[in-house]
């Protein structure tokens, strides 16, 4: 980001990371409205932001506990560090100000962080040493320390900091573009996708996902709280995430879908899949939403995810509902959506429900080993955590993700961005090839 000398840093230095050995104190104070994006904009070392469609804004600072894994069983081993931080952690403080773990795992297990993934593991979560909390509850600041002392100097430091900040607007200012490169040309992602349509043939899967990645390189430094807040405007029914890391750069995304979300034994999920752009009428609008809900292809898609999600549920639930198919209107997309919801069998940490779900056929493929298998065999970049789980969990296993999509990577002057479409029977690698570039433009056009 471009900062001037003077700008006020918000800085957490103070003490390390526990790995859970160390108990943990957190108390909580109401605020007044505050601006998060100059919250985020001005902090140093690891920064989370996460946003949902139906209210609820956080931002966090600094790390006072952080897990870390990779392998097949990663899900597993981030569960036992957390569940290790949370039993030790005393809070003090209303729900909805708790801390939480915030962080996303990688789309394979066998990731490996390198440029522009410096800083991302497979799989991993922070816990923030000071986290700000938006809600219809109103707002509050949460402080975590090593001691109760810590924690009331760490909020008296953080009220009167935030206090200075900067009421943050909108920029209306971009970095611009200076040049793109594409790893995938259009004739490689025709043979991609005629080799994805030989496997379909063979009966080996019926659908897989294949994704491209597109490189930008910057005139000038990237604000991407700046973005984020542009893409709030234009798409305020998507959620909107920022990871940063100490080291590396910054994964961010207004990602339009929820992988799944736990409160207690009731779950919510969804399967969106399918997609046509906007007309530049309202008749034509509809008109394109009519040809999406008529087209054999498109349902067909849009079957095999709902019907992967509801069979990776089914096992888990007490009670399965599937609602009525409906349209997602964005502002350069429309997508076809089916809403699912669940009620438990037993107690479950929502990271398991995470590791069932992922990756959904959305962003994977059926059957999910034959569409890996193709993903790895035909990309040609690393997706890192795009396409992948992202969101946030606390001590009692409740939490949310989305899928991050609609994402890129920010690193100095330089950002990846990411897109895909789901290939089937009948995909025409040229329209293939359309509509992965208009899911490129939402984080696109707000850089040029």
């Amino acid at each position: 980001m471009d900062r001037s000398s003077g700008e006020q840093r918000l800085t957490e230095t103070a003490g390390s990371p526990t790995d859970g050995t160390t108990g943990l104190v957190s108390d909580s104070r109401e605020l007044e409205d505050v601006s998060f994006g100059a919250i985020v904009d001005g902090a140093d070392g690891s920064r989370v932001l996460w946003t949902t469609p139906d209210g609820l804004e956080v931002v966090g600072c600094g790390v006072a506990a952080r897990a870390t894994a990779s392998g097949g069983d990663r899900f597993d081993r981030i569960r036992a560090q957390t569940d290790e931080t949370f039993a030790e952690l005393d809070h003090d403080g209303p729900h909805i100000a708790r801390p939480r773990a915030f962080g996303g795992v990688s789309f394979h297990d066998g990731h490996e962080p390198a440029e522009p993934w410096t800083g991302f593991d497979a799989a991993s979560f922070v816990v923030p040493r000071v986290l700000v909390v938006r809600s219809d509850e109103g707002t509050w600041l949460t402080a975590v320390g090593e001691t109760a002392e810590a924690t009331a100097d760490r909020l008296d430091r953080w009220t009167d900091r935030i206090a200075d900040l900067p009421s943050m607007q909108p920029s209306g200012t971009t970095p611009g573009i200076a040049a793109t490169h594409r790893p995938t040309s259009r004739e490689d992602w025709a043979d991609q996708v005629e080799t994805a349509l030989g496997r379909i043939d063979r009966g080996d899967l019926t659908k897989v996902v294949l994704a491209q990645s597109l490189s930008v390189d910057l005139e000038e430094p990237i604000d991407v709280p700046g973005i984020l807040e542009r893409l709030r405007r234009r798409y305020p029914n998507c959620y909107r995430f920022l990871i940063g890391r100490e080291t590396g750069g910054t994964f961010f995304g207004a990602p339009p879908e929820r992988l799944v979300s736990k409160r207690g034994n009731s779950v919510e999920t969804e399967a969106l899949a399918g997609s046509v752009p906007r007309g530049e009428t309202p008749e034509k609008d509809d008109a394109y939403a009519d040809e999406m809900r008529d087209s054999e292809k498109v349902q067909h898609e849009h079957g095999l995810v709902g019907e992967a999600i509801t069979d990776q549920l089914e096992p888990l639930a007490a009670e399965l509902t599937v609602e009525e198919q409906t349209v997602k209107r964005l502002a350069n997309i429309q997508h076809l959506r089916t809403p699912i919801s669940a009620t438990l069998e037993d107690d479950r940490h929502v990271l398991e429900l995470v590791e069932a779900l992922h990756p959904t056929p959305a962003v994977g493929g059926v059957a999910p080993a034959a569409a890996w298998e193709t993903i790895r065999d035909v990309e040609t970049f690393d997706r890192g955590w795009y396409a992948a789980p992202v969101g946030w969990f606390d001590g009692d296993g409740d939490g949310e993700f989305a899928v991050g999509l609609r994402s890129g990577v920010a690193t100095d002057q330089r950002v990846t961005l990411f897109a895909g479409n789901g290939i089937v029977a009948d995909s025409d690698p040229d329209d293939e090839w359309d509509e992965v570039q208009l899911k490129f433009r939402p984080i696109l056009d707000e850089l040029d």
